[in-house]
């Protein structure tokens, strides 16, 4: 009986209705009421603590305001640690493919390598071939193949060649040659008989990188142009570009003449320079 009457005592309090007022300060006119019970308190402040708790927690997992919490990582250090994670991978391969090629080579040094037995003239034995069998004759393949090598080779001068098929030369000037390129006597260039004043043309697009007077050789220009390509032009009368400047294809650049000490009538010295080493211009440029 005394626990029901404790039951039925807590119950009547936590069911017992309350008035909250809100009332003017000046007026005592009441402004709001509402009638509220201490289980509906409790219940209100257990809900409003639970979403607070909720939405907080929220707020950091799904937003950047982690980062000011001490412990947690920030996403541009999380990006740094994953960079140098694939850089740390990269290293270690590329070490472990030099500690190889280390090896490698200190077996060669060492003499510690391996040694195939071959027959002493050839890996073929030549007894069990009978040479009359023999068809050396060249196939239709093979001849058009070294028709093929031959065209190229022709313009293989000290392994240097113009690169681009597109890339066409302009002659200089027009007339005859009245020395040609010659690797024996050194000549590195065509001599190309023409009337004094003859306007001189540059071969391609490109550079000046060169235009002065020099005692041999008299007014000199020199052009850089694409495909390490040097066109060199000597013994002009006057020059009508300057270091520095810029020229298209067929461009004049100065005026065909005598100048220089080493030079017999007026003509014009031309020469071409592929990758540090001069070549024929005549198997480039048709000068007739």
């Amino acid at each position: 009986m005394a626990n029901d009457k404790k039951e039925r005592k807590f119950k009547k309090k936590l069911l017992h209705k309350y008035r909250l007022v809100v009332l003017n300060e000046d007026t005592f006119e009441e402004r709001f009421a509402i009638k509220l019970t201490r289980l509906n308190v409790f219940v209100f402040m257990s809900l409003g603590t639970i979403l607070l708790i909720a939405g907080t927690i929220l707020l950091i997992a799904f937003t950047s305001l982690k980062e000011y919490i001490p412990g947690y990582s920030s996403t541009a250090l999380k990006k740094k640690a994953t960079l140098l994670n694939y850089k740390t991978d990269s290293l270690q391969n590329a070490i472990e493919l030099n500690e190889k090629y280390f090896e490698s080579i200190k077996k060669v040094l060492t003499g510690d390598v391996s040694v195939e037995d071959f027959k002493r003239d050839s890996i073929v034995d030549a007894s069990t071939i009978n040479p009359n069998e023999l068809d050396l004759k060249p196939t239709k393949e093979d001849s058009l193949l070294r028709e093929l090598v031959d065209k190229e080779d022709k313009y293989n001068v000290f392994e240097t060649t113009i690169e681009s098929s597109n890339f066409v030369l302009f002659p200089p000037v027009n007339g005859t040659i009245s020395e040609g390129y010659n690797l024996t006597e050194k000549h590195f260039a065509v001599d190309i008989v023409v009337a004094k004043d003859t306007p001189v043309k540059a071969t391609a697009d490109g550079t000046v990188i060169f235009a002065e007077w020099t005692t041999e050789t008299g007014y000199v220009v020199i052009i850089e142009h694409s495909y390490d390509l040097i066109s060199v032009y000597k013994h002009n009368a006057s020059l009508t570009k300057q270091q520095g400047d810029l020229v298209k294809s067929g461009e004049v650049i100065a005026m065909a003449g005598n100048s220089g000490e080493l030079t017999s009538g007026p003509h014009l010295h031309f020469e071409l320079w592929s990758k540090g080493y001069p070549v024929n211009p005549t198997n480039y440029i048709d000068f007739k």
